[in-house]
């Protein structure tokens, strides 16, 4: 009862996840080149040919930068929404093309792909789970917010990619424009340490293990500040900050436990 998870890179850079198991895996997001990708995995002894599915969140660069050429060298089906494709500017074969709509379950093979609503500044901007073998792994970056939707599946994960893009005040006193600081801090643009570590002790599952934290700005955040943020609270969590330029070690995520049955909300 297991899933490997690794991040592939993470940043405004470019950001790619791989979750799998031993005869399946899906890519959320491929922000970084084919190239790039066919590189990590190899490091990883991870093959091309389990790769079934990329689920794209939204349009940004970052997230789609290395889609056309992956997709359609492995011809590997890509599932992203009408308004997404149509805001993109992606060129793929027709019968790649595959939609999803939110709360709407996708399964490839034995994985279940689960696509919910965030809060970013894109046409139509997804945060998915993984679940397979018993084990369910988030994927929540590039959201403004810790809302009912990110908490109602957080709190069922046993791994999380989780969103922890910049110190405050290493924002408020950047050299960033005062627009484009509102626009990071305005509750559509990214989630701050602050904000990634409320989220993690109000809503953590006693089973989750692992927390690899994502998408960290360049200018505006150090993953020195993140790891001694998040330490002290980790106990029995491994706490793991995803570089921007390189992949993670394969993370092996195991559950003895069943999922939490949680309802959703009104």
């Amino acid at each position: 009862m297991q899933l490997n998870i690794t991040s592939l890179n993470s940043g405004s850079n470019g950001n790619c996840y791989y979750i799998g198991n031993d005869k399946e895996a899906v890519l959320i997001d491929v922000g970084i080149s084919c190239r790039e990708v066919e590189k990590r995995m190899a490091n990883l002894q991870l093959s091309m040919t389990l790769i079934k599915a990329i689920f794209i969140s939204h349009e940004h660069t970052d997230h789609i930068r290395g889609v056309r050429v992956l997709a359609t060298k492995y011809q590997i089906p890509v599932y992203i929404t009408p308004l997404t494709f149509s805001n993109s500017q992606l060129y793929l074969e027709k019968d790649l093309i595959n939609s999803f709509n939110a709360n709407e379950d996708v399964s490839i093979g034995n994985l279940v792909v689960t696509p919910f609503v965030k809060h970013h500044d894109a046409i139509d901007p997804y945060s998915f789970t993984v679940s397979g073998n018993g084990v369910k792994v988030g994927i929540i970056t590039d959201i403004g917010i810790s809302c009912n939707e990110v908490v109602h599946h957080f709190k069922q994960c046993h791994a999380v990619f989780l969103e922890s893009n910049y110190d405050e005040q290493m924002l408020e006193n950047g050299n960033y424009p005062i627009q484009l600081k509102n626009r990071i801090r305005d509750g559509k643009g990214h989630l701050s340490n602050r904000q990634a570590l409320q989220l993690f002790l109000d809503h953590k599952p006693e089973y989750m293990s692992h927390l690899l934290l994502a998408h960290l700005s360049e200018n505006n955040n150090c993953p020195k500040i993140v790891q001694d943020l998040f330490k002290p609270h980790s106990k029995s969590t491994k706490i793991i900050v995803a570089p921007r330029t390189r992949e993670t070690p394969v993370f092996t995520i195991t559950s003895n436990k069943k999922l939490n049955s949680i309802p959703r909300f009104m």
